[in-house]
């Protein structure tokens, strides 16, 4: 884990186009998977974990980087944070990885949804919570136009109680949120499961994105935008690749 007293700065990687931005995001995942592979190689614990975020953006980063030739069956892919919706479900984060990264070389990686048919909320997130005994090397996270990530929505009921949850995964209630729209139930990481990830990437599309996360930069109150967890938390530092 690598803590630090004071986190570093976000280091803000500015791409010229789509294309650019989807090879420069997915090489930089495929590098910190290399690398802590190579660490772990011959050692008690030989797999390594990734952790995904839904929504639109990411989608062409999960392609390029399903191309990328590694050992993928020593790799567990996870979710940042999932709708109460199954895995099946056309909307749910699940689906998304499931549609653009598990293909190719990527095919043989083990995926662990955070909702299966039959389970309680409450067991999907003690389930979580297991499978997080193993820290992530690698989040990939986004961010909504409100300044949200993972779940955590400004003005959600419970947000602080997240902040300082001592669980990587809890069950979340984001009625009221805009940004959360038809999907209020949610899982979603915590800080405390964000703090041990040797690599943590944001994925930025857009001029309003840029201006909303440098109006992140410019203040600490995770409560009026969330997203700066992703930088506040002490940790590996935040690399932001973005394009217009």
């Amino acid at each position: 884990m690598n803590a630090r007293l004071e986190p570093e700065s976000p280091r803000f990687h500015a791409c010229r186009n789509d294309d650019a931005w989807t090879w420069a995001a997915a090489v930089a995942i495929a590098g910190a998977l290399r690398r802590d592979l190579q660490q772990r190689s011959g050692s008690a614990s030989p797999r390594t974990r990734l952790l995904l975020s839904g929504g639109t953006t990411p989608a062409p980063v999960f392609r390029a980087l399903s191309q990328a030739p590694l050992d993928w069956n020593r790799v567990d892919v996870g979710l940042v944070d999932e709708r109460w919706l199954l895995p099946s479900d056309n909307d749910s984060n699940a689906h998304l990885v499931t549609s653009h990264l598990l293909r190719n070389h990527a095919a043989v990686a083990r995926f662990e949804p955070l909702t299966r048919a039959g389970r309680t909320i409450e067991a999907a997130v003690a389930a979580a919570n297991l499978h997080a005994r193993q820290a992530p090397a690698i989040v990939v996270l986004g961010m909504g136009g409100d300044g949200h990530t993972a779940s955590l929505f400004p003005g959600m009921q419970g947000l602080e109680a997240a902040f300082t949850a001592r669980a990587a995964y809890i069950a979340v209630d984001a009625s009221g949120c805009p940004g959360a729209g038809p999907w209020p139930r949610r899982i979603s990481l915590t800080p405390a499961g964000l703090a041990p990830a040797q690599t943590r990437i944001l994925l930025l599309r857009g001029e309003g994105k840029r201006q909303v996360f440098e109006r992140a930069q410019s203040g600490s109150d995770a409560c009026e935008m969330p997203i700066r967890i992703a930088f506040t938390t002490p940790g590996a530092p935040l690399d932001v690749y973005w394009c217009p």
